[in-house]
């Protein structure tokens, strides 16, 4: 069994996918290098599906800008004087924000409060979106509900391909809506080891009520939402608090632990992200270089050259870390007596 990092990528365009792949790559070893990590490697695969809903890819080497398949977002290494800027009363205002957002979009049962403003929204700023939950299959859409079948499709094959190695799945923006799905409902048989959200928007009420909708169809019973039972160790959810996709960036508020006990780990983060002067706290080349996601990635990089009694020491040092996190938290909550 060897250790294996599968990526899946988020909403829009990309560059072909050799590009695409090499970028994230070198941007979890620039994160690896920077952080002081020794750790190499190991074998990475993206799974793409750009090319489902755009005809062409993003040019790397086209320089009109005004061209729509003109690449504004290259991979580019961190800048050294990167501003880190404090951010705790936006911090204040998203919690209380996200909170408000529940509470008057989603019903406790998890269905949609005023359903005619999140389509309209999904519909304008989120096409891939608005493809991905399209379930009226009629004739004059049915590309739609086949495209769908696709991107989930891709990622099942990877998964099925590696089903005899330990997995890292690292997922970024809605890439992490098609693994929560497929972890969930389609590969629950192939365990991960490590399941990694990055900019997700998993926590706004539409995409929790398709969710809870599809848990309600696959287990009637069930009236929560869960991490999905694929997931088999943990669940490590990144996000920079200017990062507009993930207005409600506390997921272990919204899913109960699995079958496990893996339930999502919140990081809040800084993406470093810029290039031409413009930042982009979304970006996936910055999430992929923080302290925090690198300090993860090394873990389970070198948990492959564990034996069995170091693994067993390494799995009871993380637990007594989340033990001692959770204890830090109540506190915090309750006070000290």
């Amino acid at each position: 069994m060897a250790n294996v990092i599968i990526g899946i990528h988020g909403l829009g365009n990309k560059p072909p996918k050799k590009v695409l792949e090499h970028w994230w790559k070198l941007a979890m070893i620039e994160g690896l290098k920077t952080n002081r990590y020794p750790a190499v490697l190991p074998k990475f695969e993206l799974v793409y599906w750009a090319d489902v809903l755009h005809e062409k890819p993003l040019n790397v080497y086209e320089k009109d800008d005004d061209n729509p398949l003109f690449l504004e977002e290259k991979y580019v290494a961190a800048s050294g004087n990167f501003p880190v800027e404090n951010h705790n009363t936006r911090q204040k205002v998203v919690d209380y924000l996200s909170q408000q957002m529940n509470r008057i979009f989603l019903n406790k049962d998890y269905s949609l409060n005023y359903s005619f403003i999140t389509d309209v929204v999904v519909r304008k700023f989120f096409y891939e979106l608005e493809v991905y939950y399209t379930e009226d299959c009629t004739p004059e859409n049915e590309y739609l509900c086949k495209a769908k079948d696709q991107i989930k499709g891709r990622l099942i094959r990877v998964l099925e391909k590696y089903k005899k190695d330990q997995i890292m799945l690292v997922s970024h923006s809605m890439g992490s809506i098609v693994a929560f799905d497929v972890l969930s409902f389609h590969n629950s048989h192939i365990p991960v080891h490590t399941f990694v959200t990055m900019g997700s928007p998993l926590g706004l009420p539409v995409v929790m009520s398709k969710i809870a909708a599809e848990q309600k169809r696959a287990s009637p019973s069930v009236n929560r939402m869960v991490t999905p039972e694929a997931v088999s160790k943990h669940w490590y959810n990144f996000s920079d608090i200017l990062d507009k996709i993930t207005l409600n960036y506390k997921l272990d508020d919204d899913f109960e632990s699995n079958r496990f006990g893996v339930k999502a780990v919140d990081n809040l983060v800084i993406n470093n992200y810029e290039i031409n002067g413009k930042r982009n706290p979304h970006k996936v080349f910055g999430y992929l270089r923080t302290p925090e996601f690198s300090k993860v990635l090394d873990e389970f990089i070198q948990s492959e050259s564990l034996t069995f009694k170091q693994k067993v020491v390494f799995e009871f040092n993380q637990l007594g870390q989340v033990v001692k996190e959770l204890f830090s938290k109540l506190k915090k909550l309750y006070g000290t007596k």
